[in-house]
């Protein structure tokens, strides 16, 4: 059994998603449909498996490429929870991070006349700065006041909403849709109805950068003296002190890199897969990265599997309902169930580890 202390992190998440799954399919049988039936079309809304049939400009890899549009944001709001956890820290303000790095991209640049050559990264540099600001925000009111950062992110999502909700209303209402108007195509970070072969596509431009971000996350966690400080504030806040390391300083470095990646899911979500902001609406995205984050064991490489994983139950909850006769809030389900057994790995980690006390207790016998 020692391959499975060697493999723990890797075993641990993986039985956490089967019993979560098993479960979703209990649910979905008493509900009187067949479970596998159910995946396959969650898949085939993904455009992971053919469809029986497409709409005219339409194929499998168009829904691939806007399944890729939707799973580029959660890649970053992921890891932006990652990075808190590495510090100890729970950073539940994703999508307030989110919608204000989305609003101030859209009102500076969106809604500008700057050619697409500037545009684009002047979005990514100004999500960055808008969703860090409020993570550091979240991180100063930690250490200075030692307010509890679950609190303040959950009153900060709301205040921030209402915030950005009160100026789309005010100056940038779109009359027809009644969400803030479309921001414009050169700076958007998806490549809209591109035709190719007789069929249009939804190219999303994020997902380079999201992959990058993944190996920085990565680099900077395994082989950096941050990597190292985040690590030991978020074991023992006061061995790192007593090490000398600024605890303060670390903390605020924290919040402002998690708030810095769910800025660019800002940027990736309402100026990527979709070209304006729906008023008085968090994006849901911002607490699914949540359970993203807890699957794949705060891992960069884990949560690029895990978000894969759960954007295909997301993307694809809207096929699935059509075709199974199901609500589409079922995704929600399954997601909550993942984000159950995953919080549940404690245990899971208990129980293997005394499984193999007892059958090494049995062979020295």
């Amino acid at each position: 059994m020692k391959w499975v202390k060697q493999y723990e992190e890797t075993i641990i998440p993986v039985i956490a998603l089967l019993l979560s799954l098993t479960v979703a399919g209990i649910v979905i049988a008493l509900l009187g449909n067949n479970p596998f039936a159910v995946f396959a079309n969650l898949l085939r809304g993904s455009g992971i498996l053919p469809k029986l049939r497409y709409a005219g400009g339409k194929s499998m890899l168009t829904d691939l490429c806007s399944f890729l549009n939707y799973w580029t944001p959660m890649i970053f709001a992921a890891l932006g929870v990652a990075v808190a956890l590495k510090a100890g820290l729970f950073n539940i303000a994703i999508s307030g991070q989110m919608l204000v790095a989305g609003f101030t991209s859209s009102v500076i640049v969106g809604y500008s006349s700057i050619q697409s050559v500037i545009a684009k990264p002047l979005v990514l540099l100004i999500s960055i700065v808008a969703g860090g600001a409020v993570g550091a925000l979240i991180g100063w009111l930690k250490y200075r006041f030692n307010i509890n950062e679950v609190v303040s992110s959950i009153m900060l999502n709301y205040i921030l909403q209402y915030i950005v909700a009160f100026f789309i209303s005010m100056y940038y209402v779109d009359p027809i849709s009644r969400q803030s108007r479309a921001v414009s195509d050169e700076s958007r970070l998806t490549l809209a109805n591109v035709e190719f072969g007789g069929y249009r596509y939804d190219i999303p431009l994020g997902m380079i950068v999201a992959l990058f971000a993944i190996a920085g996350v990565q680099f900077v966690c395994k082989k950096t003296t941050l990597g190292y400080e985040l690590g030991a504030v978020g074991l023992n806040r006061k061995a790192a002190r007593y090490a000398g390391i600024n605890v303060g300083r670390t903390m605020l470095l924290a919040m402002f890199i998690s708030g810095a990646l769910a800025g660019l899911a800002g940027a990736t979500y309402y100026l990527g897969y979709f070209a304006s902001i729906q008023p008085k609406v968090l994006a849901a995205m911002g607490y699914d990265s949540i359970a993203v984050a807890l699957l794949g064991n705060s891992n960069p490489i884990g949560i690029l599997f895990a978000s894969f994983l759960i954007s295909v139950i997301g993307k694809g909850s809207t096929y699935m309902s059509s075709t199974s006769g199901l609500d589409a809030e079922l995704s929600s389900v399954i997601i909550s169930l993942i984000l159950l057994f995953s919080a549940c790995k404690v245990y899971i980690r208990h129980s293997i580890n005394k499984a193999t006390d007892k059958r090494k207790a049995r062979v020295e016998k």
